[in-house]
C-alpha cells in the first residue's frame, strides 16, 4: 500500500492530538490503526428528488468500505436541482454551483488528509462538480450515483417526467388539453425519486464517469428504486479501497484518451449539449491542456450514434438500462475507443466491457449497432459562422432530419422571460427563429438553461416550424431545432448581440453552421452604438461569479 495521507493525522507524533477529535466522535483505535481513511462526499438532501435517496446509498458505501479494511467519514456537499430552479432567478445560481461542489470537496479532502473519496452524486451540475473536484485532487476516487426515477403516466407517446408539465402548458396556451389534462400531471409525471427519467444532463454526466472509468460499469443507469443501486453501492465501497491499496488516483483515469472515450459516447447516446460544458471543465481540472469544443467537432465526424431515448425517442433511462445501457453501447463502439485504458475498478476498459454481465435481453430500438447506427455521426455538433465565431452547441441527434437545414427570421428577446411571453402569448410564427441573448455566464449571469421556452414551443405546436438560438444553454431533454452555447457571448460583444427582428439565420447543424445574413459592414455600423445592457445582479456568489467566469466554449470555468 502507498504511503496514506491521514498517516501524518494518525500515525505521527502528534497522532494523539488528531486521534483525540475522531474519538470524540465514537471513532475506535481499530478504525484509527492503520486505515485508510476513506471521506464520503455526500449531496444528500431533501430538496432534490435525485438526491433523496443518497443517505441510503451512503449506508451501502459505508459497508462496502469496512468490508475493505477502510474506515469512512462522511460530510455534507450541497446539491440544488435544476427542474425546481427552472424559470426564474434560481437558475443563474445552478452552474455557478458546480465550482462551490468542486471548491467544498477540495476544503474538506485537504484539510483533513483523506485518503480518498467517494462521490455521491445524481444531478446535473453535482455529478461534474465531484468529477472536477476528483480532477483536481488526484486521489483515489469512485463516483456513485444515486440512479434515474422511473417514468410516470403515459402522457403524449412516452412515460411522462417533470418535463411533460412544461409540454402539457404549452398545449393548454393553444387549447390542445383541457386545464384539468394539464393539472393532473402534477400527480402522476414523477413517481418517486431519482434524477429525471431522460437522458438529461444528469444521467448523461453519470453515464460519462461510467465511460471515464470514474463509476464502476453498468452503475450510470440503475433505476434510484431498484435494490441492485445499494448492492452497486457497496461494491463501490470496497472498489475505492482497493483504489487506495493499488495507487490509483483520478488523474491516471481521467486522461486525454478518457476524456475522448468520454466524447464518444456522448456522441454514441445523443447526450446533453451540457456535457461540452462540463468535460471542457473536467479536462481543466486535469490540466490535461485540451480544446474539448474542438475535440467534439473533430469526433462528432467519426463516432456513430448507436442510442436513441428520450428526448430522442419514447424509451426513458429504465428502458435504456434494461436494454444494456453504457457496457453495451461501449461493447458496441468496440476499436472506436480506447480499451486500454486503466478504471476504478484497477481493470481495463476491455477487461469490463469483457466481464460484464446483462441481466436482461438486448433492445436493438434503443441500441444499435456501428454497422446500422441511428445516425453516421455523433448526436452532438458544434457549429461556427459569423454568428457564433468562438463556436456554439447543438444536438442533432434531437432535432427532426427536416430541420438540420434551417433559414428563418430573427424575432429578438434579451431574456429568457419576455421569450417564454412571447412563445405563451402567440406571437412567434412559424419560419421564425427565437433569438434569446444576454444568458451567457456573464450576461446572465449563471447560463441559465432555455428549458421552458424549447417546451412552450414544443407544446404550442412550433418545434418543426421554428428554431431557438442563444447563448444560454438548454436541458438535455429538449428537442426541436436549436443552438446554445453561442461563444462569444452577447454580454461580452458577440455578434448576438446585434441581431436585429426580421434578419434572416441560417442554422445548419450538419455542416456546422450558424451565419447571419448581414453584411459584415452592416455588422460593424450596427456595433458602433452598441451598449451592453446593465443588468441589476444582486450581492454576493452570483455578481463574483459574473466577473470570473469564462466563455462557454471553455466551460464556463472560473479562470484563475
Amino acid at each position: 500500500m502507498p504511503e496514506l495521507r491521514s498517516h501524518i493525522i494518525m500515525g505521527g507524533d502528534d497522532a494523539p492530538f488528531y486521534r483525540s477529535l475522531f474519538k470524540g466522535m465514537g471513532y475506535t483505535d481499530y478504525e484509527l490503526d492503520d486505515k485508510p481513511i476513506i471521506g464520503i462526499a455526500n449531496t444528500w438532501n431533501t430538496v432534490v428528488p435525485g438526491h433523496f435517496n443518497l443517505n441510503q446509498v451512503s449506508e451501502f458505501v459505508k459497508k462496502g468500505i469496512y468490508s475493505a479494511g477502510g474506515t469512512a467519514v462522511e460530510f455534507g456537499v450541497i446539491g440544488a436541482c435544476d427542474g425546481v430552479a427552472q424559470g426564474h432567478i434560481g437558475m443563474n445560481y445552478i452552474l455557478p454551483s458546480r465550482e462551490i461542489i468542486c471548491n467544498s470537496i477540495e476544503i474538506m479532502a485537504q484539510a483533513h488528509r483523506l485518503d480518498a473519496v467517494v462521490l455521491l452524486a445524481s444531478c446535473d451540475k453535482i455529478v461534474p462538480g465531484v468529477l472536477m473536484a476528483a480532477a483536481r485532487l488526484d486521489i483515489p476516487a469512485i463516483v456513485v450515483m444515486g440512479g434515474p426515477m422511473l417514468g410516470g403516466i403515459e402522457f403524449d407517446g412516452r412515460k411522462a417526467d417533470f418535463t411533460s408539465t412544461d409540454e402539457a402548458k404549452g398545449m393548454y396556451s393553444v387549447g390542445k388539453i383541457t386545464k384539468e389534462e394539464y393539472c393532473s400531471l402534477e400527480n402522476t409525471a414523477c413517481p418517486g425519486c431519482g434524477s429525471c427519467a431522460f437522458l438529461g444532463t444528469a444521467n448523461t454526466m453519470g453515464c460519462l464517469s461510467e465511460a471515464l472509468g470514474m463509476s464502476l460499469p453498468g452503475s450510470a443507469l440503475i433505476p434510484a428504486v431498484y435494490g441492485e443501486r445499494l448492492r452497486s453501492s457497496f461494491m463501490a465501497g470496497r472498489a475505492v479501497v482497493d483504489m487506495v491499496n493499488k495507487g490509483i488516483t483520478a488523474r491516471q483515469i481521467i486522461t486525454k484518451e478518457s476524456i475522448r472515450n468520454a466524447i464518444k459516447v456522448t456522441m454514441a447516446i445523443c447526450g446533453s449539449t451540457n456535457a461540452v460544458l462540463h468535460l471542457s471543465a473536467i479536462a481543466n481540472e486535469a490540466e490535461l491542456g485540451m480544446d474539448v469544443v474542438r475535440e467534439f467537432k473533430e469526433l462528432n465526424k467519426t463516432t456513430p450514434q448507436i442510442a436513441k431515448v428520450n428526448p430522442a425517442a419514447k424509451w426513458d433511462m429504465e428502458d435504456f438500462y434494461k436494454a444494456g445501457g453504457i457496457p453495451r453501447v461501449m461493447g458496441r463502439l468496440g476499436d472506436i475507443l480506447d480499451t486500454s485504458l486503466i478504471t476504478c475498478t484497477g481493470k481495463t476498459v476491455k477487461e469490463n466491457i469483457e466481464e460484464y454481465k446483462f441481466a436482461y435481453p438486448e433492445n436493438p430500438e434503443i441500441i444499435k449497432t456501428v454497422e446500422e447506427p441511428f445516425s453516421a455521426t455523433g448526436g452532438v455538433a458544434v457549429l461556427e459562422g459569423n454568428l457564433a465565431p468562438n463556436t456554439a452547441i447543438s444536438k442533432p441527434g434531437a432535432i427532426d432530419p427536416a430541420l438540420h437545414h434551417f433559414v428563418g427570421k430573427a424575432r429578438c428577446f434579451d431574456s429568457e422571460e419576455s421569450a417564454e411571453e412571447a412563445i405563451l402569448g402567440g406571437v412567434i410564427q412559424p419560419g421564425e427563429v427565437v433569438v434569446i441573448r444576454y444568458e451567457g455566464p456573464k450576461g446572465g449571469p449563471g447560463m441559465r438553461e432555455m428549458f421552458k421556452a424549447m417546451k412552450f414551443m414544443y407544446g404550442a405546436g412550433l418545434s418543426k416550424s421554428c428554431a431557438l438560438i442563444t447563448d444560454g444553454r438548454f436541458s438535455g431533454t429538449n428537442n426541436g431545432c436549436f443552438v446554445g452555447h453561442i461563444s462569444p457571448e452577447a454580454a461580452e460583444g458577440g455578434p448576438l448581440a446585434i441581431v436585429k427582428d426580421g434578419d434572416e439565420i441560417l442554422i445548419d447543424v450538419n455542416e456546422g453552421r450558424l451565419e447571419l445574413h448581414v453584411s459584415e459592414e452592416e455588422i460593424a455600423e450596427r456595433f458602433k452604438t452598441w451598449k451592453r445592457p446593465e443588468k441589476d445582479i444582486p450581492r454576493g456568489y452570483l455578481r463574483l461569479y459574473s466577473k470570473v467566469a469564462s466563455s462557454a466554449d471553455k466551460g464556463a470555468i472560473i479562470e484563475n
